[in-house]
């Protein structure tokens, strides 16, 4: 059972006090394990006005929300343009995943323009953002024994590995190639409750596969096509798509 992207999720995102370049969903809808009891994480960009941005009061780079809404929590995160802007020509994996995200609440002229210019921003330094995610995430689940923390762990690594290999993002899990046997199981478990039991078995196998699932990464990250740094151009354009927006 797939959980939906609650169709009010887009009221949510337009009382942001800015105009918004885009608002998509993250977490565990995008990776495909949302459970019945799932938060929804909202991840934006909004433009701030000029005069909030060259004068001596400066608006806010990023808003966080958070809240309630039809027994549902929300964790609602936006960054100005050019924050986004600025992670998004560095490693940072999330708001590549956010900006490409295929659960889109609202979008954009502006929107679709980065989403063009993503290709020339993806290299092969990502792979360190997933390798460190990685980690962050085995962590918390040697720590916890937890469903969430294992399917993140291996989430990361297949994305990586895919993004290394392919240059192409997929965030799914229950789609990503390379996936053990047993994630259908650990998925399905998730999905019917956010906390529920680990399955009896698994926590074995799972903890010879992650090293073998990050070697993999290493060696894609090694073998892969990709630029070290973004492209010139694209980088140009986005500069330059920045300065048309905040003047216009």
């Amino acid at each position: 059972m797939t959980i939906a992207v609650p169709e009010w999720a887009a009221d949510v995102a337009r009382q942001l006090p800015y105009p918004l370049v885009f608002c998509t969903v993250s977490g565990a809808h995008l990776y495909g394990f949302a459970s019945v009891d799932s938060d929804l994480d909202l991840r934006a960009s909004h433009v701030l006005p000029a005069a909030e941005v060259v004068g001596l009061r400066h608006g806010p780079d990023t808003l966080q929300r958070d809240g309630l809404r039809d027994g549902v929590e929300l964790d609602v995160v936006s960054h100005d343009l050019l924050k986004f802007a600025k992670l998004l020509t560095s490693r940072n994996g999330y708001v590549l995943e956010q900006v490409l995200s295929p659960l889109v609440v609202v979008t954009s002229e502006l929107h679709a323009a980065l989403v063009d210019l993503t290709p020339g921003l993806i290299t092969r330094n990502h792979a360190y953002h997933y390798l460190g995610f990685s980690h962050s995430q085995e962590k918390l689940y040697t720590k916890t024994g937890e469903l969430k923390p294992a399917l993140y762990t291996l989430r990361v690594l297949l994305t990586g590995t895919h993004l290394m290999r392919t240059g192409q993002l997929e965030t799914n899990l229950g789609v990503l190639d390379g996936a053990p046997d047993y994630v259908a199981e650990l998925i399905e478990a998730k999905r019917s409750a956010e906390h529920g039991p680990f399955p009896p078995g698994v926590a074995a196998r799972l903890a010879a596969d992650i090293p073998r699932l990050r070697a993999d990464l290493e060696t894609a990250k090694d073998e892969s096509k990709l630029a070290d740094h973004p492209s010139e151009q694209a980088v140009s354009a986005l500069h330059h798509l920045i300065v048309r927006t905040r003047l216009g």
